[in-house]
């Protein structure tokens, strides 16, 4: 899940950037309207995550634009000024949800988490061999024991999981992980599925790499032998 947050007040936007990439979102963070706006025509997003009161141009403009796209992308509203009439404008304007200042990160970490289910093709449970994935709690286990996974596996791994079955190229990987500020490259992408690897063993489950393309999540018993998935060329019909 790729999120953006507008946010203009460091101490608030550091705090929210820190803790919601320890959950494993992939977050970009603006301090005002204009770079907002801006990021939401060329980017693609799972979630905003709106401050109102930023310069520039406010949230709420930020918002109309937004919707004036058509655009179905759930946003969260963080304002100094909870009041009914405030939390009104805003849901009419198309948020879908309104959180005061000052808030728990608990409590906004779980409104997070709704808005990324709602209308998410993620089931709340995956079964893939042995293992499952809790895509609330963001768990995995193999046989009901708990993987540690880093947020970076997590995230790479369901990637994986929701397209088992299919490749997945390294540059998708890299695109979906990364945020603007990070570095990820195709090399790194390399080391994660290798530590992945290492930790899903006995789940019943491979990650197989197709040769000079990506990745392929597959139950163990699917291309036995090796790693690598055979790919024939045209050529080679």
């Amino acid at each position: 899940m790729r999120i953006l947050l507008a946010e203009d007040e460091p101490p608030i936007a550091e705090a929210l950037v820190r803790s919601l990439r320890c959950a494993g979102y992939a977050v970009d963070a603006v301090a005002n309207g204009s770079d907002a706006d801006a990021a939401l025509t060329t980017q693609s997003f799972d979630l905003l995550i709106l401050d109102l009161g930023l310069p520039r141009l406010s949230g709420l403009e930020v918002l109309r634009r937004l919707r004036a796209r058509k655009t179905t992308l759930p946003v969260l509203i963080l304002s100094a000024q909870d009041c009914v009439e405030d939390r009104v404008r805003c849901l009419d304007a198309g948020a879908d949800d309104h959180l005061g200042k000052p808030f728990a990160l608990r409590e906004l970490e779980a409104r997070v988490r709704a808005l990324t289910r709602r209308g998410s093709v993620i089931p709340a449970q995956i079964d893939f061999g042995q293992l499952a994935y809790f895509q609330a709690d963001r768990v995995v286990k193999v046989d009901g024991q708990t993987v540690d996974l880093s947020a970076r596996e997590l995230g790479l791994l369901e990637i994986l999981l929701l397209r088992a079955g299919r490749m997945v190229s390294k540059e998708q990987l890299v695109e979906q992980l990364c945020c603007w500020d990070s570095e990820v490259s195709t090399n790194a992408i390399e080391v994660y599925v290798h530590r992945l690897r290492k930790k899903l063993d006995g789940a019943g489950v491979r990650i197989a790499t197709v040769r000079g393309l990506g990745y392929c999540l597959e139950k163990s018993d699917a291309w036995p032998g090796g790693e690598d998935i055979p790919i024939r060329t045209a050529a080679e019909g």
